[in-house]
């Protein structure tokens, strides 16, 4: 039985007793969480994916996803199960579907968004789509993309809204929380081509959300919700930064500032600092133009703060006499998030390179990765603090508030702390003896 004209309760019911093939087209951070999901509440879950490796994994029942804490526990159970299995062959994985899942990456090339990847996989499910099946895109789309997709799909000789349903729901998710986040942080957003797969959406996510579904007007708001929640972040960071800058030339914390304006509840000052990851640093170009002033310089704001971390390391080594060109500085972490194994956009990679073109001798050290990779990165590998000048915090991973920071100084040659992520305190810092320098601290 196909869900596309079923109703809601139907569709659930037949979900959970294992009737439906729920496709899941790309086996990432995002969409190896679902589909283990959906297979651990009954549906029968086919990933596919271009990756050899991480088919041949997750058929065996291994997790390539080390951040997501129990998806290697929901792989493993339902791989035995028979309701998880993995595939590279795509037209082969639609043939055998009903609901065609799309969550493979959007990018963003020269400013612009990059759909190609999209494009490709809708072309894979157009070979296998069939009467009664629904296309879901969970990928952020630009508002009006998902519906792009229509003549692709229809050289299946299917007619969208009449042989086949249409719809957009974002993920909402983050790394190292998607199985807390799809299956109840936040309700699931549905936007669909019509009534019919409105119904069959419904059904099959509100069986694995429990903080439910909130159905939209249609596809392109549905899209707009995601890119809204991505954009007023970045802004609202951009505005986080540029008070910081505010509060620099008046003398004040900026993080004492903040923490106090947003005790009355319609404030949230963001904290400041460096945007990256896959996500954030991107959605804002979904929807630029010569119109959207604001979110334009919101993304400059934020594209500055890596040469803004690099200029205060500078100041604090000419205050010392020392020339940043040939001077020995360490970076502590180089992921955009602190305890995420990912570099995409991350501002520790662009403070590295600044400091690289400004002559520094540059030393990199993160506990997520090996020395091999780091030095496959084009960076020396060090945690040595002897013979440093300068150590900046690029990220605020856990291991880093731990450290003995009375040792560290003992160990540094120039006693020069440079704070990008508000992970020590500034007064302790200083009482230690460091020449303190950190973003949204005074």
């Amino acid at each position: 039985m196909k869900p596309y004209g079923l109703k809601k309760e139907e569709v659930s019911g037949l979900l959970v007793e294992g009737k439906f093939t729920i496709a899941v087209y790309g086996l990432g951070k995002m969409g190896l969480p679902l589909a283990a999901i959906f297979a651990d509440n009954g549906a029968n879950v086919i990933g596919a994916d271009v990756n050899e490796n991480v088919v041949r994994g997750i058929n065996g029942g291994i997790n390539h996803i080390r951040e997501e804490p129990g998806l290697d526990e929901l792989v493993e159970r339902n791989v035995k199960r028979k309701r998880l299995r993995a595939t590279t062959n795509l037209k082969e994985c639609a043939k055998k579907s009903d609901f065609h899942i799309i969550i493979v990456p959007t990018l963003i090339k020269d400013n612009k968004p990059d759909l190609s990847i999209v494009n490709s996989v809708s072309e894979e499910i157009s070979y296998g789509l069939e009467k009664g099946d629904i296309v879901i895109t969970e990928c952020t789309m630009p508002p009006g993309s998902t519906e792009d997709l229509i003549p692709i799909l229809e050289k299946s000789g299917l007619k969208v809204g009449r042989d086949f349903g249409l719809g957009h729901c974002p993920e909402r998710t983050m790394t190292g929380t998607a199985i807390r986040d799809i299956t109840g942080r936040y309700p699931k957003i549905v936007g669909a081509i019509d009534e019919k797969t409105r119904e069959a959406l419904e059904g099959i996510y509100s069986v694995i959300n429990s903080k439910g579904v909130i159905s939209v007007s249609d596809i392109k708001t549905a899209e707009s919700v995601k890119v809204f929640e991505g954009i007023y972040r970045d802004v609202n960071i951009a505005l986080a930064n540029e008070l910081t800058t505010v509060c620099e030339k008046l003398g004040i914390d900026a993080m004492e500032t903040f923490k106090t304006a947003n005790t009355q509840p319609y404030c949230n000052i963001h904290t400041p600092g460096g945007v990256g990851g896959h996500c954030i640093p991107f959605y804002p170009y979904f929807v630029m133009d010569e119109d959207t002033k604001l979110i334009r310089t919101a993304r400059e704001i934020n594209d500055s703060i890596p040469e803004k971390i690099v200029n205060m390391a500078e100041d604090a080594l000419k205050e010392k006499g020392i020339e940043i060109k040939n001077s020995e500085i360490l970076v502590l972490g180089i992921t955009f998030r602190g305890n995420v194994k990912e570099i995409i956009k991350s501002p520790s990679i662009e403070i590295i390179h600044i400091l690289k073109l400004r002559g520094a001798n540059v030393h990199v050290y993160d506990p997520l990765f090996e020395k091999n990779e780091i030095k496959s990165l084009g960076f020396d590998y060090s945690r040595n603090f002897s013979n440093i000048d300068c150590l900046i915090i690029a990220t605020d991973h856990e291991e880093f508030k731990t450290y003995n920071w009375r040792e560290i100084y003992k160990e540094m040659r120039n006693k020069i702390l440079v704070d990008a992520r508000q992970v020590v305190n500034p007064e302790e810092m200083r009482r230690l003896g460091f020449a303190y320098r950190g973003l949204g601290h005074v």
